[in-house]
């Protein structure tokens, strides 16, 4: 059920799957969730994101949810950009 309200809400508004997939990084980096960084970093880079958009979504979380935790949402987009 809940994924279907997923794919409802992915499919429902007007936001593209990139910009879909920054949003849910930057969610993924506030709740220090390694696995969820991995996969929405990769799906939006699928989706067109370029390093720049990617870094750019983390920095601009800093001042809601701490140097340290976007430091290590960073650390864990590099272990997918260094593949």
């Amino acid at each position: 059920m809940l994924a279907e309200l997923g794919r409802v809400a992915d499919e429902a508004g007007p936001l593209d799957k990139k910009t879909q997939h920054l949003i849910k990084l930057a969610v993924s980096a506030a709740n220090r969730s390694e696995g969820g960084v991995h996969s929405h970093t990769r799906r939006a880079i699928e989706n067109g994101a370029s390093e720049e958009e990617i870094y750019q979504t983390l920095i601009l979380t800093t001042s809601i949810i701490g140097f340290p935790t976007v430091a290590a949402a960073m650390s864990w987009v590099g272990d997918i950009l260094e593949k």
